[in-house]
């Protein structure tokens, strides 16, 4: 199980979660892909699915594959979304998602709270997110700190945005670097960013075995 997070809202990891998931899809898996941001739920809205309370519903014992629903813009990607009520059981349902036995994606809140440990609690590795500019790259070396804490080291950054000028390098023990550039609205809907995240998921794959 896979967290998406990083150190700033607004840098692409809900963008990421789906895209690395449609790469996964690519190579055969059926990924889940759960909206672990309880502060903010916004997987729904971004995948077209309704907005129901899936997160809350694992906790309460329901299976993750009966609750989840399919995504009509991405196929074969199931979607968990969250409701910000769902805080209280949520940590329980990230531990159940665990035992899923297909690729899940958990869609984290940006920074090091306590919101956005309890998702890197639960899984084995982190992908983190992070625009090329030197805050968020800053801010993004936090996340990866905490992830290390947690035991859910980093396996992957995701550059968004990203002309491949930047060496991130100096901030982070992360060898595993993709760069996706700057694309029109909406990013997912190219064959670039198709290419960038489908490398991402072929790396996240490996890792996985």
């Amino acid at each position: 199980m896979f967290a998406i997070a990083g150190g700033k809202g607004g840098c692409g990891k809900t963008t990421t979660a789906l895209g690395l998931a449609r790469g996964l899809a690519t190579l055969g898996d059926r990924p889940l892909v759960a909206d672990a941001d309880l502060d903010m739920p916004d997987l729904h809205h971004r995948a077209g699915v309704d907005h129901a309370a899936g997160v809350a519903a694992v906790a309460g014992g329901e299976r993750p594959t009966a609750v989840a629903a399919s995504s009509p813009r991405f196929p074969d990607i199931d979607i968990l979304p969250c409701r910000e009520s769902d805080t209280a059981t949520a940590a329980s349902a990230f531990e159940r998602l665990h035992r899923c036995n297909r690729p899940v994606l958990l869609d984290c809140p940006a920074g090091a709270s306590p919101a956005a440990a309890a998702p890197l609690r639960a899984a084995d590795r982190t992908v983190l997110v992070s625009t090329p500019d030197e805050q968020s790259l800053q801010d993004t070396a936090k996340t990866a700190a905490m992830a290390r804490q947690l035991d859910a080291p980093p396996a992957l950054l995701v550059l968004v945005r990203s002309a491949g000028r930047v060496d991130p390098s100096p901030l982070f023990d992360c060898r595993r670097v993709v760069h996706v550039p700057r694309l029109p609205s909406p990013p997912l809907r190219t064959d670039e960013s198709a290419a960038r995240y489908l490398n991402g998921a072929k790396i996240l794959s490996k890792r996985n075995t």
